[in-house]
């Protein structure tokens, strides 16, 4: 009882945050929890990567250490760290191909790392802000205000005159709901297509046994086949 009572006491923070140490503490304190809540609390919790959290953590501590040491030893002003989060931003972005919701995720693990590592006074609205971080992310990732949806690219082994075919032939294939498919490759020699579906998955106990359009064509095909010989 004596401990909570002294965390949720702003004059022993005040006192104890006013030597140099304890400010660095403190922030990192605040830094871990904050990334603990947004990496196991919002992100691991829907997306269920454990190799991301190391990444994010990694990323977040480390880039507090240099903040700290560049504003604690250097004296350097805020545009030097903000240049340093555009370089390690291009770096990791380009290191490797990572979804758009990945993506977001690296950039406020950078973003409260320098947030807590750069800055030690007014600790109440850094503290604020890292609450305000988590909070949005929570509304925005949970499913709800922002449903499950994916984006693949399908090759597909026959081509469809119409997007409603198209539509109907991806859903049968994929057991999910086409939001929406963009045509990027078709070939008729092969008779293939290339797509960019953005679905959403369906539980196993909606799929609906269904002939695809590509079993159409191809019997299509088959039944023209003997006709085609006939007529040479």
């Amino acid at each position: 009882m004596g401990v909570a009572s002294l965390i949720v006491d702003p004059f022993f923070w005040e006192n104890w945050v006013s030597d140099r140490s304890g400010a660095i503490l403190h922030s990192l304190a605040v830094d871990v929890v904050t990334m603990l809540a947004i990496t196991f609390g919002v992100y691991y919790r829907r997306h269920r990567r454990s190799d991301l959290v190391l990444a994010f953590m990694a990323l977040n501590v480390g880039l507090f250490a240099v903040g700290v040491l560049i504003v604690n030893q250097a004296q350097v002003g805020m545009g030097f760290g903000f240049g340093l989060f555009a370089i390690l931003s291009i770096v990791r972005l380009r290191s490797d191909q990572v979804a758009h919701q990945e993506v977001a995720y690296y950039v406020v693990a950078l973003v409260i790392g320098l947030l807590n590592g750069m800055t030690f006074h007014d600790r109440w609205l850094v503290n604020l802000l890292n609450i305000a971080v988590v909070v949005l992310m929570a509304l925005l990732d949970n499913g709800v205000v922002l449903p499950n949806s994916q984006r693949q690219l399908v090759t597909l082994d026959t081509v469809h005159a119409t997007e409603d075919d198209l539509r109907a032939d991806l859903e049968a294939r994929m057991n999910c709901k086409v939001l929406h498919v963009i045509v990027q490759q078709v070939d008729y020699v092969r008779e293939t297509m290339l797509v960019d579906v953005r679905l959403r998955p369906l539980p196993a106990e909606a799929a609906r046994p269904r002939r695809i359009d590509g079993q159409r064509v191809a019997e299509a095909r088959a039944a023209q086949a003997p006709e085609a010989l006939e007529s040479l």
